[in-house]
């Protein structure tokens, strides 16, 4: 039996981390074989490349950078990770794909998506999310949230910046919606986590 994948999306402070947890916790309680990862990260390099990444401590960070840091995590992260879950029947589960490359570097960082497009092939060895599930919150909300915590590099960015991410998940989604599923992230947890399991046909 074949795995599925899962990606969840979205500003920062949309509650992905509260979702993925809720969802997990499901899964062990019924017993299906799962995996729970996110991005950048899962593996040794591809962590050691999310410090590098997201350290406060480098704002002189070139976009094109940023892209290809992102892109060499990915790459390790599929491969070594998550297509050999999926081949053993597991539903891979991350807090973020290629998406975010698209919305982050793409839109907001104003690279050519044409060359992102060459790269999310090659990072990704052709995997697609079976499904994508998009928490989706203006970006002002989603950075109150936020606002007590210890910021990272992007989410230190200004709110037009977080704003334009937004903006762009939100026309992915509408492009790919056979792979999309949008919820309001405003709505309380437990509402969102039931609609998680009916998108995926747990309940």
């Amino acid at each position: 039996m074949k795995g599925k994948f899962i990606t969840f999306e979205g500003i920062e402070g949309c509650g992905k981390s509260t979702q993925i947890k809720l969802l997990c916790e499901y899964l062990e309680r019924k017993g299906i074989p799962f995996l729970s990862t996110r991005e950048p990260g899962g593996t040794t390099i591809a962590e050691a490349i999310r410090r590098v990444i997201l350290d406060p401590a480098t704002p002189e960070m070139l976009p094109e950078t940023e892209l290809l840091l992102y892109s060499a995590s990915r790459a390790q992260h599929t491969g070594e990770l998550i297509l050999p879950a999926i081949a053993k029947g597991k539903m891979v589960i991350s807090d973020r794909y290629y998406d975010s490359t698209y919305a982050y570097q793409g839109a907001a960082r104003k690279l050519n998506t044409d060359f992102i497009d060459v790269l999310t092939r090659f990072a990704t060895f052709g995997l697609q999310p079976h499904l994508t599930i998009l928490l989706d919150l203006p970006a002002e909300e989603g950075l109150a949230r936020i606002r007590e915590r210890s910021l990272d590099r992007l989410e230190q960015e200004a709110l037009s910046f977080h704003q334009k991410v937004r903006e762009q998940f939100l026309v992915i989604a509408k492009k790919q919606q056979y792979r999309y599923l949008v919820l309001d992230a405003s709505k309380a947890p437990e509402d969102l986590h039931r609609a998680v399991l009916k998108a995926l046909e747990l309940v």
